[in-house]
């Protein structure tokens, strides 16, 4: 099946690719069946605005296999200010459903990493009625982590007897990140961070309506489902962003300029 391949662009510095939803499902299906491993990251804007700030995660962004982007707001600057037109939103949850659908279809296993024991048990069940033919390989709803996990031998060794070809990893940025990049050398598999897509399809999280989706309001569904622990995230961080398209804006505007690319 043929797709577009990924293209890499940066918004002041942080990675994030152009792809297609179906894109970028069969990009990971592509490097399971090759047992090419590495990272594959889906990033929203928080995790953009993160990674401005934070030279460690920005380092592991541009590591990655891929940075898919998950979120309206990355969507529409690739498509009006990177040059990018056919750039789709790949959100973490789709993902995780087409890539689990092309692995059922090419008999690969996947792992799941993440989500509290109950959580777990509710992903497995959905996904066993989903996509019966799965091979589930293994999973594992690890203790509270730190922001920045360190290597873990035994999480390590039970994932590689696994021998799953996809790691599902439901950490939450940044921790999920940061958990993949201390371990993805040593595994074939390739590891996806995949956000709260185990809670939503688990059935445990309501998505947002799909006009709010399409316009970039998704956050605002999300704020108002959990106030306490996302109001710092989406109020301060959006600003962020914001400011952040503002340098790239004059920044951009700078070089055109320069080179009489600019306006008249």
């Amino acid at each position: 099946m043929k797709y577009r391949e990924a293209g890499i662009s940066h918004l002041n510095g942080v990675r994030i690719d152009a792809a297609t939803r179906q894109g970028a499902a069969e990009s990971v299906l592509n490097s399971a069946r090759a047992q090419l491993g590495g990272v594959v990251c889906v990033a929203n804007v928080d995790m953009v605005t993160r990674a401005r700030r934070d030279p460690a995660l920005a380092a592991l962004m541009q590591s990655a296999r891929h940075v898919f982007t998950d979120g309206m707001p990355l969507v529409w600057v690739l498509q009006r200010w990177l040059g990018q037109p056919w750039a789709q939103r790949v959100y973490g949850p789709d993902l995780m459903s087409d890539t689990c659908a092309l692995c059922e279809q090419h008999g690969l296993s996947v792992f799941l990493l993440g989500g509290t024991p109950h959580e777990l048990q509710m992903l497995k069940t959905a996904m066993a009625s989903r996509w019966p033919r799965l091979q589930i390989a293994g999973g594992i709803s690890p203790p509270q982590l730190p922001e920045r996990p360190p290597r873990d031998p035994l999480v390590l060794r039970e994932v590689q007897r696994s021998g799953a070809a996809v790691l599902l990893v439901g950490l939450g940025c940044p921790k999920q990140e940061h958990w993949m990049a201390a371990h993805a050398a040593d595994l074939s598999c390739v590891c996806v961070g995949v956000g709260l897509a185990f809670a939503q399809i688990a059935g445990l999280k309501t998505r947002a309506p799909a006009w709010m989706q399409a316009h970039g309001l998704e956050w605002v569904f999300r704020l108002w489902q959990e106030p306490g622990r996302l109001w710092r995230r989406y109020l301060v961080g959006n600003a962020r962003f914001v400011c952040d398209l503002a340098i790239h804006a004059v920044h951009t505007r700078g070089k055109g300029t320069a080179s009489g690319k600019g306006r008249p």
